[in-house]
């Protein structure tokens, strides 16, 4: 056991390195294409992120780990909004943008509840067993090229916000800084879950305990990491976009992709957790337009956190 802890240890200082070099590199590609950081962290952010959710779902779906595949996604999601959101606003007051308020998180709603209307088949025809199937991930993939297409167009209508705490950087800098820290992400995530599972099973935990938790939690270190650094060095449109991309992601092309591998049986009792989800996510929504507009104040990061507490404590009652 003091060897698992050793090597889970280890891989928090890799996903630590990696986060700081993700977000350095991703800073200065914003700067160098010209585009708001905000869109990095939708898209190469919160889809490097969110590789070690697709790694685990994709093995959990070929050996047809049902409860894996979706409490990794449900639970990530959890974390990466009640936990790791909550985090980088205490680290400092995250003002976004009028797009996010409006649009992002908005669309990360609507990707919970195509998620819900999907996944329950129970509640519109005669199914016994309720299943996210394949037509059910090509209907998620096609939500999430839209998703894709809209950040792409809104591109040519952002502005660079510059950070003067950044200095430029070279070419081969940003893509050593972005391949070198997305690496170490992985690596660091991998060996975190994969000695986290196994310290699990010797507690003897279930497969769906393990799955909203243990290997939600591991899933979640990137996303940990990549936002808290990104709050201390103050680009919140990183820390905001990262975490909002990334359930965007986690939900309509990782989950897409699971259930395109291999149909995905779906529990019903998985809907408690999709309610707390959509609920946060609302929660966050409403937080946009009280207090001062588009900035998640350090008050409501706190209020989301204590709702992740109760949801802890009720879960595990």
């Amino acid at each position: 056991m003091l060897i698992l802890i050793l090597l889970i240890a280890t891989g928090l200082l890799f996903l630590k390195q990696g986060a700081s070099w993700f977000v350095e590199g991703s800073a200065g590609l914003a700067r160098k294409l010209k585009v708001s950081e905000l869109s990095i962290g939708l898209t190469v952010v919160a889809f490097g992120t969110s590789a070690p959710e697709l790694v685990v779902n994709v093995f959990a779906s070929f050996q047809g780990n049902d409860e894996i595949v979706l409490g990794n996604i449900i639970g990530s999601n959890c974390i990466n909004l009640f936990v790791i959101l909550s985090i980088a606003g205490l680290i400092t007051p995250l003002t976004v943008k009028s797009s996010t308020a409006w649009k992002e998180i908005p669309f990360s709603l609507f990707a919970i509840v195509i998620l819900f209307l999907l996944a329950n088949d129970h509640l519109v025809s005669d199914r016994f067993n309720s299943m996210l199937g394949r037509i059910d991930g090509f209907i998620m993939l096609l939500f999430f090229s839209l998703f894709i297409i809209y950040v792409f167009r809104s591109l040519k209508q952002e502005v660079t916000v510059q950070n003067k705490s950044y200095s430029e950087l070279a070419n081969y800098r940003i893509v050593l800084f972005i391949v070198a820290g997305l690496a170490g992400l992985i690596a660091g995530g991998k060996l975190v879950l994969d000695n986290a599972v196994k310290l699990a099973l010797e507690l003897g935990l279930s497969e769906k305990i393990i799955g909203l938790t243990i290997v939600a939690a591991g899933t979640s270190l990137p996303e940990l990491a990549t936002s808290v650094m990104a709050a201390i060095r103050r680009n919140n449109d990183i820390a905001v976009g990262n975490i909002i991309g990334s359930n965007i992601f986690n939900i309509l092309f990782i989950l897409s992709i699971s259930s395109l591998v291999k149909p995905v049986r779906f529990d019903p009792s998985f809907n408690f957790d999709i309610y707390v989800l959509g609920g946060g996510t609302l929660l966050l929504l409403i937080a946009m337009f009280t207090g001062k507009e588009k900035r998640l104040d350090r008050w409501e990061a706190l209020l989301l956190l204590c709702g992740y507490i109760a949801y802890t404590i009720i879960f595990l009652a």
